[in-house]
């Protein structure tokens, strides 16, 4: 048998010069003057942060995305000079931790301003020394400000506060949607928007320098145009947050371009991108069943001749969807093997009865290629009814990423 891991095999491999190639990648599309964020919020989207926001930095990213201070601090302790972005905000009593760290967060409520402000100004912060970026809510109805309500944060930006209004961002909802309406009425709204910023910004208060819209499907789906015309005709710096893009994935538009009329951007990224991300583990053990056996928890699945079962160290726990027993194939030798029976909280049973050869030790792919074979996170995701976000951020931590070896 091999295992060459000394830990149970179960593992992720990070392939971290594919995700700085699609930083570079991405950013070349992005056109020059746009600011290109890399989002490495939820342990980079699963893939690990410790490996994920370096490579992102090497790869020219000068602004990460966070979810929280928690993970700011982690960021911050991986990447020492990199512009940081909390993007939902700072909660009471974080504020010292904020300055400390050098974060900038994102505020849409008074009482995150009263939490910078107090910690601003216990460490006696110079005037508009602490940036933060204000989040309108164009039609979300989640995060950010009520434009109608506006004019009360914006009178907190005095000439003497510490805080000063970095940028004004939003996020666009709808923009995987080809042909929707729901992304020019979101932009008209920030229009708006940014008008009574400009004109209500206390005398003295410095102007945003970014205007932050807009993710992957923006950049990809042909409305990062509209968002430099916006950001020019404001006078204002574009700014890009990527996503799913950055780890080799393409988010699904509906209903899709017709063929030959996506958007050239959309085109070459579908050529270009490549995976970062590969999820792994090994046959445990092999037996032979007779037929009529039953197959794990309540026996879900009876066999219907002699069978070989491939047992593997990968289960629910570890982020592989119950839902997925009886209904999806892994690979080993470069073949899919169904899952069989139900997945149970450590293990899954694999149908090798066709693959020839299967043995202990064998390396069995849950996510990405073996031998010209491929199971992508659509895959996973379009078996188990969810999203490639969540197949990848389900991945537990118990699972360990290490740095792909090419």
């Amino acid at each position: 048998m091999d295992f060459p891991l000394t830990t149970r095999p179960c593992w992720v491999e990070i392939n971290t010069r594919n995700l700085e190639h699609n930083y570079r990648f991405l950013r070349a599309l992005a056109s020059p003057g746009v600011e290109c964020l890399a989002i490495v919020k939820a342990d980079a989207y699963g893939h690990g942060l410790a490996l994920c926001a370096p490579a992102a930095v090497r790869a020219g990213a000068r602004w990460l995305g966070v979810t929280s201070v928690e993970e700011g601090i982690a960021a911050r302790s991986a990447c020492p000079d990199a512009r940081i972005l909390a993007i939902a905000g700072a909660f009471p009593g974080q504020g010292p931790a904020v300055l400390h760290h050098a974060l900038t967060p994102v505020v849409w409520e008074p009482w995150q301003l009263d939490e910078l402000e107090s910690a601003a100004r216990a460490a006696a912060a110079p005037a508009h020394s602490v940036p933060v970026h204000l989040e309108i809510d164009t039609g979300m109805s989640r995060q950010g400000a009520d434009p109608a309500h506006l004019a009360g944060l914006l009178a907190r930006f005095t000439a003497g506060s510490p805080l000063r209004l970095e940028a004004v961002m939003t996020h666009l909802y709808a923009s995987d949607e080809a042909h929707g309406e729901t992304t020019p009425a979101q932009l008209a709204r920030l229009e708006e928007a940014l008008t009574l910023i400009r004109s209500a910004l206390p005398a003295g208060a410095p102007q945003p320098e970014s205007l932050s819209v807009g993710a992957t499907a923006a950049l990809l789906g042909g409305t990062a145009d509209d968002l430099r015309a916006l950001a020019t005709r404001w006078n204002v710096k574009p700014m890009l947050r990527l996503g799913l893009a950055l780890y080799g994935l393409i988010p699904e538009f509906d209903p899709d371009f017709p063929a030959g009329l996506a958007p050239a951007a959309l085109q070459s990224a579908r050529k270009h991108l490549r995976p970062v991300l590969s999820w792994k583990t090994r046959v445990v053990s092999v037996r032979s069943v007779s037929h009529g056996a039953e197959v794990g928890y309540n026996g879900t699945f009876v066999a219907t001749e002699p069978m070989r079962l491939a047992l593997l160290a990968v289960g629910y726990a570890d982020g592989l969807d119950r839902r997925l027993g009886n209904r999806f194939s892994l690979l080993v030798r470069g073949q899919r093997a169904p899952l069989v029976g139900r997945i149970s909280m450590d293990q899954a049973v694999l149908d090798v009865t066709e693959i020839p050869g299967v043995a202990p030790g064998d390396e069995v792919v849950i996510l990405g290629s073996q031998l010209g074979e491929t199971i992508t996170a659509f895959d996973h995701a379009d078996a188990a009814s969810t999203i490639p976000w969540e197949v990848f951020t389900r991945i537990a931590p118990r699972v360990q990423r290490i740095e792909a070896e090419s």
